[in-house]
This record gives structure tokens, sequence and C-alpha cells, in this order.
């Protein structure tokens, strides 16, 4: 199967239809999860579930209270959630009932409680998006397509959250297999996109943030028997984190030229546990963790630190910790106090660990909650 990748010409900026045509909707808050209500934080994680259709905020405070009014009824199956860098919107994206592809806005409170933009109506209708990732400038959103035929570019405007889409650049691939969505990422610099293809490989963008214009650079072409499924990017946008399954699989590290040019780091893959899903990297850089499915036993967390001064990354000791259960997706906290692991099986399922100084990044576990049946993606504010 040829594997695709290219920008869609034709979304809608503002869904004009109502909920019950399966296109738009007003999005219900149903009361909150602990019963508890939060002060200000401007530190927030918020998780969206796809069995029960629901988005559940949380403040961090050392530990997790919900947030005013959470969770919050979505009325359709979420697939992937974002915060723009300011701050003021939470997107996500999913499909109704009648498999339409859909993207809602949300505006963040101060005290981390959200409530609809666009009336409640839907700010993009039509495509499905499984993963997101805003440009730093916060005008850019990318969406990584259900059927990965596409990587969607929307123009955010930012009083509104409303999405529109640049008619420039149109272009195609030269990846083949059977692709697997899995992720896009924009670099922290935002020069670039990146976009892991599961089995496909990964694909490789320079972004030029005036225009929106994306101009695809050489890819990572895909390796038998692997599934690229997650990615990361250092602070500095000078290496790229893969979190690879399969055969050789591990923490695989490539060094980001100027160009945008990939190369493998020496020594890479390091080792990690099996099936990793995703891959983060601490606020200051010095740690990488990686979230390990490890199918028929408990889930990992592989734990690595890094050199800043090279960029070396080593494994810790002990290089993973053992987790509630199976692993599914990171995020780090804008305080660079917490890593937050949220999992499809059992409960609780969103869990937060703090990091031992001792053990030079080694993860302790902090709080957990609940957050819903069926948690799909997780985001937290910058």
């Amino acid at each position: 199967m040829m594997g695709l990748l290219r920008r869609v010409a034709a979304v809608l900026g503002v869904a004009a239809l109502c909920w019950t045509t399966g296109c738009a909707g007003f999005w219900v808050a149903v009361g909150s999860s602990s019963g508890s209500t939060t002060t200000p934080t401007n530190d927030y994680v918020y998780v969206v579930n796809a069995t029960a259709q629901t988005l559940t905020g949380f403040a961090v405070t050392g530990t997790l209270p919900a947030v005013s009014g959470s969770p919050y009824t979505l009325g359709f199956t979420p697939t992937s959630v974002a915060v723009n860098p300011a701050n003021t919107i939470v997107f996500v994206s999913g499909s109704t009932s009648t498999g339409n592809g859909v993207i809602y806005a949300f505006s963040i409170g101060t005290d981390g409680a959200l409530s609809t933009l666009n009336n409640g109506y839907a700010v993009s209708s039509g495509f499905e998006e499984v993963s997101m990732d805003i440009s730093p400038d916060g005008q850019w959103l990318m969406g990584l397509n259900a059927n990965n035929e596409s990587l969607d570019e929307f123009q955010i405007t930012s009083s509104t959250g409303e999405l529109s889409v640049p008619t420039t650049n149109v272009y195609t691939t030269l990846m083949t297999g059977t692709p697997v969505a899995s992720q896009v990422k924009v670099a922290p610099d935002g020069n670039f996109v990146f976009a892991a293809l599961g089995t496909a490989g990964d694909m490789v963008y320079q972004l030029t943030t005036s225009t929106g214009i994306l101009t695809p650079l050489s890819p990572l072409p895909p390796i038998s028997g692997t599934s690229d499924n997650a990615l990361a990017v250092s602070s500095g946008s000078t290496y790229l984190y893969i979190a690879r399954s399969g055969q050789n699989g591990g923490l695989a590290i490539y060094t980001i030229s100027s160009g945008g040019a990939l190369n493998s780091v020496s020594g890479s893959p390091l080792a990690a546990g099996s099936q990793p899903t995703s891959v983060v990297v601490n606020t200051a850089g010095t740690n990488i963790y990686v979230a390990n499915q490890n199918a028929g036993t408990t889930g990992t967390i592989s734990e690595y630190g890094v050199v800043t001064s090279t960029g070396a990354v080593s494994i810790l000791s002990p290089s993973t910790i053992t987790t509630v259960s199976a692993p599914w997706a990171l995020a780090v906290d804008s305080s660079g106090d917490y890593l937050f692991s949220i999992s499809r099986a059992g409960t609780p399922n969103l869990t937060m660990y703090s990091y031992d100084s001792t053990y030079t990044g080694q993860l302790d576990f902090a709080s957990s909650d609940p957050t819903g049946t069926g948690p799909v993606a997780i985001a937290t504010t910058h």
C-alpha cells in the first residue's frame, strides 16, 4: 500500500451543521469526577477517553484535583488532544457516530476549567486526526489523518479557535508499505515537522512559519520488521527520538542537521521494553522516557539520561520502572516537576511521577487518578 502523506486542500474552517447531523454540536459539562474544584495553578493536564467520550482535566499541584466541571461529555469519540503554546485553547479531534471526523476547540479558564469556542460547533469537519501538534508560534496546527494518507495543516485563529486550511503546497511521498497512523511532532524551534508512520517509516518537512508552507525533505524509509510509533524532539531541535518496536527496536536516536537531514547516532537504538508506544523528553532536557506496553506482562517505562553538553544518551540504572498497568502515552508538565502516564488497561489510568534527583532522573510515584473509560491521548499546558 502506498503511504501517501499529503496536505488536504479542503477542510471546513467552521462546521455549520448541527450536532444531530453528526457534524457539529454542543459540548456539555456533566459534573466533576472528584467533586472538587481547583484554584489557579497555570499547570494542567487533559485526558480524552474514547469509550466514555469525555475530556477530563486536572490541576497539577503535587496531587491531581479535577478542574471544575470535569469530566466533560464530548458527544463524539475522541482520538487526540492538544494545547496551544499560549495555554488558552484545548483542541480535541475525533469522529462522530456517523464516521465524520471533527475537531472542537475549548478555552482554558483561569482555574483550568473549559468552555466551548465557536458557539459549541466544530472548528473543523471532515478529517479524523489521530495525532495533533501545534507550532511554537501558535499559528499552525498539524494533524495526522486517521487513514494515514495525509498530513493536515490548519491555520489557527487564536481569538476563536477556528481552523482554516492554507491553499499552498500539495505533495505526495515516496513511502511504501502498510502504514499505521502514529504521531506528528513540530520541532521546538518551529523549523521542522516530523511524522511517524508506523511500518512506513517517518516523514520530515521544513515549515515556513510565516506562510505555513511545508517543504518535504528526505524521509526515514521503513525498516523491515519494525514500526516507528512515537516521536520526541530535543529542546534545541537537534535530536529526534523515536519509540520503535519490532526487530532491533527501542529508543532510536537521530541528529537533526540545520537543513533537516536525519542521521542515526552510533549505538542507536538503545534498549527499551517491548511494544514502546510513547516517548518524551523532560523539560530540563536531561532525561528521556519511553512507555512500553509489554504485552502479557506488567507495563514499564524505560529511563534514560542525557548529557546536555554533548547530547549523549545512556540507559539509567535501574533501566525501567514497573507501572500499574500497560502505559499508552506519556506527557510532561509545564513546571518540569512531573511526568504523566495514561493506561488503556486498569484503573486508576492516570499516573503522575516525580523525578528523584538522587538517581539523576529516576521516576518516583507521586499520585494517580481515574480519568474515564478508554483514555487514548493526553496533553499538558506548556
